[in-house]
């Protein structure tokens, strides 16, 4: 075994190699030298009734790698979201006109919800789905109000947040109605759903998991 470790390499091979050949004593000094680097353990005894008897297993303690912490995308804060006028609707772009098409995808939208809206469905049915519904899109009518100057209003749901209506009217004035003490008005295929703003104060994204009780009378 001793003589297979400390043996010189041939010179062809020392050569494609680009190492330096060494005689047998300086081969020697290495290897023990390798080995206390690499087993400080072991006594030198214990080294080299290794090397006499088996082969040597070097000892190799890998690194713990960290794991990388990804970093959560945050969004924009409100003030951010105001700075930047992210929901600002531009003058040139409030026509009624213009949201027609939308209007049109919302009612095929929620044929396609309503399993088309047959006569012989259920209005409890209809009206559970669309309570949780996404109203962009929908022509609203504000029926009952205690503010009497927002009763009548009719218009095209631009933006639904959390306490307000934006709407498009058929004059082509931006409105923003509260939902609070406010009751509106939707029609699709002859079908016409009320919604009480008051228990409706809640994002389109929150209402799609919200259970909603049916109550016998709802005030304003």
């Amino acid at each position: 075994m001793e003589s297979v470790i400390y043996s010189t390499l041939p010179p062809q091979a020392a050569k494609l190699l680009d190492l330096q050949l060494q005689g047998s004593k300086e081969a020697e000094a290495f290897v023990n030298a390798f080995l206390k680097r690499s087993m400080p353990r072991l006594k030198d005894e214990a080294i080299q009734d290794k090397l006499t008897r088996k082969a040597v297993v070097l000892e190799h303690c890998p690194k713990r790698r960290k794991k990388d912490k990804r970093k959560k995308t945050k969004g924009f804060s409100a003030k951010q979201r105001r700075e930047v006028r992210l929901f600002e609707i531009k003058p040139e772009q409030q026509k009624y006109e213009l949201f027609l098409p939308l209007h049109e995808l919302w009612k095929q939208y929620i044929r396609d919800l309503c399993n088309g809206l047959r006569p012989d469905a259920q209005p409890q049915m209809i009206q559970a789905k669309l309570l949780k519904a996404d109203l962009h899109g929908a022509i609203v009518t504000v029926t009952k109000s205690k503010c009497p100057s927002y009763v009548g209003i009719t218009g095209i749901i631009l933006q639904e947040m959390k306490h307000i209506f934006k709407i498009i009217t058929k004059e082509d004035k931006l409105k923003v109605i509260p939902k609070l003490n406010n009751v509106f008005s939707l029609e699709v295929d002859g079908f016409i759903s009320h919604i009480y703003g008051s228990k409706f104060q809640l994002r389109a994204s929150e209402r799609s998991a919200k259970k909603f009780k049916a109550k016998g009378t709802i005030d304003l």
